[in-house]
């Protein structure tokens, strides 16, 4: 069957109000052969007369009057669908947003987003999801409305990116621990005990590669998958650990932090979402949250300036 052209129901919504050719014809700007030629084709296309010669005028046949009621609805709700959407009323908001994150960042920029969204649209809930790895799919089929972390080179072109913050690499240990005994040079760095971070169970990365080219090689004593879990145990033993400082910030309350004796690139922690959310007013209004959250938080703990930058 072939599409139906949707441009008949104006001109049937025309003919039922007007009840004539010459009047509908005058409501839509079209001239009244014009408007006979579109009876036509809607008569044709129906299989209904829909308008009867009665006296002077046209009467409806009993499927015109059934559509009656139905057209105009119909066609107010596509037209409403058409128009840009309205202006969003935040306090009336009922949504559920989906983000994909670290542990260490819902620690650390979780309570600012959450508070400060609390403000603004009380009825907005945020739903935190693991952050596994890197694959896409979740932006892609909707699932995920928003993720957070370095992007990866598997990320999809069509994919919006907007960077959150820069950061770096530094050592952390708890008071008192002896490589904070004065200068901590790469040889007495690299033969501390380590414990090591790698979601997906690596033992070597960028810090080891550093320290290879020094002909170094790091103490990896323990191998956990969360920064927070790292710094727990740097907190607790004699275990140093090595962590992104704004991405854990007042997480390393309690312990000392020193800059790392090797060169090691930095990161760039971004916010990645699907195309489809970009003109979603709510969605515009999450990521503008979730960047006001991560700048506080900086500002708060003093790292919005420095080496991250």
């Amino acid at each position: 069957m072939s599409t139906p052209d949707l441009n008949l129901l104006i001109t049937l919504n025309a003919l039922l109000a007007e009840g004539s050719v010459a009047g509908a014809a005058r409501r839509l700007g079209l001239s009244p052969s014009a408007m006979s030629r579109a009876l036509a084709r809607l008569r044709a296309a129906m299989g209904d007369p829909l308008l009867v010669r009665a006296g002077r005028g046209l009467a409806p046949t009993p499927r015109a009057l059934a559509l009656r009621e139905r057209i105009g609805p119909l066609l107010s709700e596509a037209e409403a669908a058409l128009r840009p959407a309205r202006q969003l009323d935040l306090r009336s908001l009922q949504r559920t947003f989906t983000l994909r994150t670290s542990d260490g960042f819902v620690e650390n920029f979780g309570p600012g987003l959450i508070e400060r969204a609390a403000r603004e649209a009380p009825g907005a809930r945020f739903r935190f999801a693991l952050k596994a790895d890197k694959d896409n799919a979740p932006l892609r089929d909707g699932s995920v409305d928003l993720d957070t972390g370095v992007v990866g080179a598997a990320a999809g072109p069509e994919l919006r990116v907007r960077l959150l913050f820069r950061d770096r690499f530094i050592g952390v240990a708890r008071e008192g621990h002896p490589l904070l005994d004065g200068e901590i040079s790469a040889e007495r760095y690299a033969a501390a005990r380590h414990v090591c971070m790698s979601r997906r169970g690596q033992e070597r990365g960028p810090i080891d590669e550093a320290l290879k080219a020094l002909g170094l090689r790091r103490n990896a004593a323990t191998l956990v998958g969360g920064f927070t879990a790292a710094l727990a145990l740097a907190r607790a033993t004699d275990l140093v650990a090595s962590v992104p400082e704004r991405h854990t910030g007042s997480l390393r309350d309690g312990l000392r932090s020193f800059a790392l004796p090797v060169e090691v690139p930095g990161l760039s922690i971004s916010m990645i979402w699907h195309p489809r959310q970009d003109a979603d007013p709510a969605h515009q209004w999450l990521r503008g949250c979730v960047k006001a959250a991560c700048d506080e938080r900086l500002a708060a703990c003093g790292l919005e300036d420095g080496p991250g930058d």
